[in-house]
């Protein structure tokens, strides 16, 4: 048999698809963020990057190179095995330690990625209890939906944010059965929010638990940056909060944080927790003091705001559809796979800005998109170069400009 085909064949529907995906070789450079050097064809060029989720460049931040610096001197480079073993080192333990004090919650638990944390914690919670029912945002993420599979447990899935719908399911479930609300306080694609309140309101009434994922809030929203919750002053209501360190953090990781006997539960059943790699110290310890530094200060959150308002106000007024939301995301519409792709390229190739597209299934096929997240160091002048390539490129290539698209965009 020739196997190979097989896989030929897979590459070949994704490239029939325009799903196939092109990754560029950049360099990041942290004194430079967000600069960076793509290598392409055998040379070295520099760009400019709108398009990382390290929002604050809490990456290059001097407080957490210098802790992972010296965790690693100190411990090692690697875990030592899973914690399970011999990798439960007092770095993660201080982590999970500075997490749970963020979102006021008795205990947290660190895992290798946000991926992982939510496909544990969905699936183990869910599974442990009795005929459970998980109610799930239609735009929840893929990690979510992995997580709702593994658990085994019905599924009914609720229109995005409609809290009408959502309690119709709640209703029609009865106030008996086990029940666990799945969705995201803000959504990366769209950039719209959760109503976290009246989520937590209605399973209160209904006698459901909530989880609730804050992976692009957290270290972004709040007085400490524990997310959207906090900032709604709604964090003590939900019973699971899930969030990483890789994004507003800018290292490695994710976690979930709730009540002592959930979590230590989820650490004592979940299968890909008990079996996998622990975060490695010099990573802990950078994300330790990326966490303690944001609990601190909000100045990072403040000029990161202000970059969002300035970048979207930019482009807005140079006619780019800039699909309307309230939060750090600036998502372009497009609306065609091929365009889009080619959008990218163009900004790429000729101006030297580097936005990768956004395409199925990420989003709905038809809209298609860029998602552009300024960050703090974004200033005036690379935001004037950002909007004159955009509206180069849209004119280059065609693209829709009008209100009505950036209507149909928004809904």
């Amino acid at each position: 048999m020739q196997y190979r085909q097989f896989f030929d064949d897979a590459l070949t529907r994704l490239r029939d698809e325009r799903r196939y995906r092109v990754f560029a070789d950049l360099e990041r450079d942290a004194e430079r963020f967000p600069r960076a050097t793509w290598h392409h064809g055998g040379d070295e060029i520099d760009v400019m990057v709108w398009c990382s989720n390290d929002y604050l460049g809490m990456g290059r931040h001097p407080v957490v190179i210098a802790a992972m610096r010296t965790a690693a001197q100190r411990y090692g480079a690697g875990a030592g095995g899973t914690r399970n073993i011999s990798g439960n080192s007092h770095p993660v333990v201080a982590l999970e330690a500075e997490l749970a004090d963020l979102h006021g919650k008795s205990a947290a638990l660190a895992f290798t990625s946000g991926w992982i944390s939510n496909l544990a914690g969905i699936s183990t919670i869910a599974s442990l209890l009795p005929d459970a029912l998980i109610l799930s945002d239609a735009w929840n993420h893929n990690s979510m939906i992995e997580g709702i599979r593994r658990s085994g447990c019905e599924k009914q899935v609720f229109r995005h944010n409609d809290v009408d719908h959502l309690e119709d399911l709640l209703r029609d479930a009865g106030s008996d059965r086990a029940k666990l609300i799945v969705f995201e306080s803000l959504y990366s694609m769209d950039g719209d929010m959760a109503p976290i309140g009246r989520i937590t309101e209605l399973a209160r009434r209904y006698g459901a638990m909530t989880y609730c994922d804050e992976v692009h809030a957290v270290g972004l929203y709040g007085p400490r940056g524990a997310g959207i919750a906090e900032r709604d002053g709604v964090m003590g209501e939900v019973d699971v909060l899930e969030g990483t360190l890789a994004k507003g953090f800018g290292t490695l990781g994710g976690y979930i944080a709730g009540d002592a006997a959930v979590i230590d539960a989820v650490r004592s059943y979940a299968p890909s927790f008990i079996f996998t790699t622990a975060l490695p110290p010099a990573v802990a310890a950078a994300a330790t003091a990326a966490v303690r530094h944001l609990k601190a200060s909000g100045e990072e959150r403040a000029r990161h705001q202000a970059r969002v308002s300035d970048t979207k106000l930019a482009l807005l007024r140079a006619g780019i559809p800039v699909m309307e939301n309230r939060s750090h995301i600036v998502p372009v519409f497009v609306g065609d796979a091929e365009l889009c792709k080619a959008a990218s390229d163009r900004l790429l190739e000729k101006h030297r800005i580097y936005i990768q597209p956004i395409n199925y299934p990420t989003v709905a096929r038809g809209t298609e998109r860029l998602r552009i997240t300024p960050t703090p160091f974004h200033g005036r002048a690379e935001i004037a170069a950002l909007t004159e390539a955009l509206s180069e490129v849209w004119q280059a290539l065609d693209l829709p400009t009008t209100a009505h698209d950036r209507a149909i965009a928004a809904e």
